[in-house]
């Protein structure tokens, strides 16, 4: 049987430094667009009514992760990022947890 690789659940939740949301906000569309680009991930971007940003991020799989990780584009923005957001919480691998009464463990 060929295994598909499996998609990994990335959340953070952020809000932009004073001064610094329209930036954040360019940022942070460079970096998706980079990531998707170039196949390490599909992501969604939403906003609370107290201006938190949540960011949900599908990664392809963990090798695509990795090499996110190590990509020199992915790694510019991140540190461009770095200034421009705080950062309130971050879920680095969320898991599925199975809904049918007979696969809950």
């Amino acid at each position: 049987m060929i295994r598909m690789p499996q998609e990994i659940l990335s959340v953070a939740v952020w809000e932009p430094v004073p001064e610094m949301e329209a930036a954040s906000l360019e940022t942070v569309r460079e970096l998706i667009s980079i990531l998707a680009a170039k196949g390490y991930s599909r992501d969604l971007l939403y906003r609370d009514p107290e201006s938190h940003y949540v960011l949900l991020r599908h990664w392809k799989s963990e090798e695509a992760r990795r090499a996110a990780q190590e990509d020199a584009d992915a790694q510019r923005c991140w540190a461009k990022l770095a200034h421009e957001i705080q950062i309130l919480k971050v879920y680095e691998k969320l898991e599925v947890v199975p809904l049918e009464a007979s696969k809950v463990p």
